[in-house]
């Protein structure tokens, strides 16, 4: 009563609002739900988006052979999502969950031909909505414009956190597992970078290089030994230690613009273990033996932690591969060696990854897409090419060149018999009717005997004799200018570790690389003899430092300041001989025509059309007159030759006088 009595007087002494205070009172109350409605509209769709961590590839793009895309969405409880696309072209076909998890969803993508690149909306509706934009982009190179490397290139080998640091900022981060920078150590990172490479293109033009190849560069975050950068931990980012995608990106631009290619080293066989799926992994056949891995009873980090455990109680709980690589070929191999060397973890910290997934299967495949046409890359190196399911590297092959019939893929198979090697072209008549869609194989066999001959003891089966045999084997490979030939890598002891410090032997080694019909590599700082004589077999410190690339370096490589003679001097071998080999049809197209050593001495021909030249390795300490005798088949007689490594003219007549021990090479007009 008295509620109502006061209201009554509430209403009575009211003064009724005017139109004027109505009319803003409106607009008051309009714009307060409109930032209100605008206000819930953001914290729903950050809290929708919030649910998609990241979607596999990141983005895609129109007029490509094949049509199909499949995108992987991880997103916590994502399956429970019927997803739905609305955009001319675009067509879901079918959509999977994983069976191991709910945060994946594989959606299966239909690209028609005539679509526009643009933004298209995914939408994903269970209880709630959830919206992802998705990025199709317009080609800027044309499929058949993707040039590989072939014979006529000289490669660089560069391990990018050991060639230059270009930015000290990027050196270390505190959100990722090794923060240590120390360039005493030969394992621990050491601030090389993209920009570093950046930096030095015009060196590396400067030299003859016509294409590098890099270690790679995309996500390591590994506790120790990322530098090297084989343990991927994320495929589609780079490791923020060596930049980012846009510098990758001015990086591919600059190497195009001085012609250069840019050859990416992938791995498809395994990633590194703290990969971001290995914590929740989509199904349960993702990673090989995963079960065995799931079952561990103790967490890697509480291993590495505890003084209970060391490696090789850390290695019992995962089962490794045999490594036993002959098992691809061999029609008497088990099927249990098969299965070891096949699906066997590389070591304990790379899983192996399941390629007969499909799923998996098209993740790889798409990565390495994605790779090349973001960078627009002129090759791939195939790291471990024979420990993946061999069918699999048939289709991930065949899948890039189909789409890029000029590109180039060597894949590294470290055998030394030329049967092996041969057996993973894609022209090889196998028995067993394989073929790998593989163009370019390393020659391990070959890089092999270049080095037992030049440091062997001349006698009849020893020295160069191997140099020449391992050179007949040529009959059996389907195209011997199809295979990269080298003396050392990252892998390996330094060639001039590996000489005994010897500059004559360097240059007869790199003289007839550099001659062969083959694809010549060379590890970056072989030009300036950079070694690892104190430490044989260390790997980190195979990979050390180029001088001049961090500031403070006492020594330059890059410009020669500290250099001394021997490296001068071989740095300018390599200069003139690059440069002559650019210019050489012989070399790059012609036919090869090798004889016998003898009297300790090598002749090799290389024969294209007029031009002729001849290789000489001489391992004579005494002045030596050589006998044209012999040649006398080439048609050479009272012709003139060039040394090509002083520019001296000589008249051909019935020898050639061999004053020191080493390489020669004359050029016939």
């Amino acid at each position: 009563m008295i509620k109502n009595t006061i209201q009554s007087k509430s209403e009575a002494t009211a003064i009724p609002p005017t139109p004027i205070v109505l009319f803003f009172s409106n607009i008051i109350q309009f714009k307060l739900m409109k930032y209100i409605n605008l206000l819930f509209f953001l914290f729903f769709s950050v809290f929708s988006f919030s649910q998609i961590q990241r979607v596999d590839p990141p983005n895609w793009w129109v007029g490509f052979k094949n049509n199909e895309l499949q995108l992987m969405i991880k997103g916590e409880g994502i399956s429970k999502y019927k997803p739905s696309v609305e955009y001319s072209g675009i067509e879901i076909k079918n959509f999977h969950k994983s069976n191991n998890s709910d945060n994946y969803l594989f959606l299966d993508l239909e690209i028609k031909e005539n679509v526009n690149p643009g933004v298209f909306k995914i939408t994903f509706l269970n209880q709630d909505k959830i919206e992802y934009n998705y990025e199709l982009k317009r080609r800027v190179t044309k499929s058949s414009d993707f040039i590989g490397f072939d014979n006529s290139d000289v490669v660089y080998l560069i391990t990018p956190d050991r060639f230059s640091n270009g930015d000290i900022k990027n050196d270390s981060f505190e959100d990722l597992k090794e923060t240590n920078v120390n360039r005493g150590e030969d394992y621990s990172r050491h601030g090389g970078d993209l920009m570093g490479i950046y930096n030095n293109v015009k060196y590396i033009k400067e030299m003859g290089f016509s294409a590098i190849w890099t270690n790679p560069f995309v996500v390591n975050d590994m506790y120790k030994f990322s530098y090297h950068g084989y343990s991927i931990t994320d495929h589609y980012k780079i490791d923020p230690r060596f930049g980012t995608l846009n510098e990758a990106k001015l990086l591919s631009k600059k190497l195009t613009e001085n012609g250069i290619k840019l050859i990416m080293d992938q791995i498809v066989n395994h990633c590194g273990l703290y990969h971001w799926w290995m914590d929740d992994l989509p199904f349960i056949d993702w990673v090989n033996y995963q079960e065995e891995f799931e079952d561990r009873p103790v967490e890697i980090d509480d291993m590495r932690e505890s003084e209970l455990f060391n490696q090789d109680s850390i290695d019992k709980y995962f089962i490794n591969t045999n490594h036993k690589k002959t098992t691809s070929v061999d029609m008497y191999a088990s099927k249990y060696d098969k299965e070891v060397m096949n699906n066997g973890w590389f070591v304990s910290t790379m899983p192996d990854l399941n390629q007969k997934n499909i799923f998996m299967s098209k993740y790889l495949i798409q990565n390495s897409i994605w790779w090349i046409e973001t960078l627009n890359l002129g090759g791939i190196r195939q790291d471990t090419y024979p420990y993946g399911d061999k069918f699999f590297m048939k289709k991930w092959a065949g899948e890039i060149m189909k789409e890029y019939p000029n590109f180039s893929i060597v894949g590294e198979e470290w055998n030394n018999n030329p049967l092996i090697i041969n057996y993973w072209h894609k022209d090889s008549k196998n028995r067993d009717g394989y073929s790998s869609n593989l163009k370019f194989i390393m020659d391990f066999p070959l890089q092999e005997k270049i080095i037992e001959g030049i440091n062997e003891n001349e006698n009849w089966n020893s020295g160069l004799i191997k140099l020449y045999e391992g050179l007949a084997n040529d009959f059996y490979y389907t195209n011997p200018n199809e295979l990269m030939i080298f003396i050392d890598n990252h892998d390996i002891n330094r060639a001039y570790t590996t000489f005994g410090q010897d500059i004559t032997k360097m240059k007869m080694a790199y003289g007839y690389i550099l001659t062969l019909p083959r694809i010549p590599q060379i590890l970056y700082g072989t030009e300036i003899l950079m070694h690892n004589s104190k430490r044989p077999g260390s790997h980190g410190r195979i990979r050390k430092d180029f001088p001049g690339g961090w500031p403070g370096d006492k020594v330059n490589g890059f410009s020669n300041r500290g250099l001394n003679s021997k490296e001068l001097e071989m740095k300018d071998f390599f200069k003139k001989l690059i440069r002559f080999r650019k210019n050489s049809k012989a070399i790059i197209h012609g036919e090869t025509i090798h004889f016998a050593p003898f009297d300790n001495i090598y002749v090799m021909f290389r024969v294209h059309q007029s031009e002729k030249i001849m290789v000489i390795l001489n391992k004579n300490k005494s002045p030596y007159k050589l006998s044209l005798e012999r040649f006398s088949e080439l048609g050479l007689l009272e012709s003139k030759l060039t040394n090509v490594l002083n520019d001296k003219t000589l008249e051909f007549k019935n020898h050639i006088l061999l004053n020191n021990k080493g390489f020669y090479l004359f050029t016939f007009k």
